[in-house]
């Protein structure tokens, strides 16, 4: 098992968002890495992927989550979202303060915690 903290995983395409690993172990093959992620007013994830999933719920702020095919979903303080593996994204803080996601990343032991992707399309930015 392994306790070490990656550095900051989400190679965000904008300034406007800080990720902080706070934690990570590695079991039979498998990293568990708790993150948070603060996009600022207006900032973006831009389109990507995860190689697994990760478990996210909004701790403060809204989440503008826009995914391939079109659907756009608003989540707002306390509720949750899965990100599923492979499936393109971008998160959004289109609201007036700093949003705060806590998550907890299951990926395969090494693999990076995300891969930057073509936009989803539908208009996301």
């Amino acid at each position: 098992m392994s306790d070490s903290v990656p550095p900051a995983p989400h190679p965000a395409t904008d300034s406007g968002i800080t990720d902080e690993a706070i934690s990570k172990r590695t079991i039979d093959g498998v990293d568990y890495i708790f993150n948070l992620m603060t996009p600022a007013p207006g900032a973006s994830t831009g389109g990507h992927t995860h190689p697994g999933t990760i478990y996210s719920v909004v701790h403060s702020g809204a989440l503008t989550h826009g995914l391939a095919g079109c659907h756009t979903e608003v989540i707002r303080r306390g509720e949750p979202f899965v990100d599923h593996a492979d499936e393109v994204h971008i998160g959004r803080n289109l609201g007036s303060t700093p949003t705060v996601v806590v998550g907890l990343a299951v990926l395969p032991h090494g693999a990076p915690f995300t891969e930057a992707a073509p936009d989803p399309g539908c208009g996301h930015r």
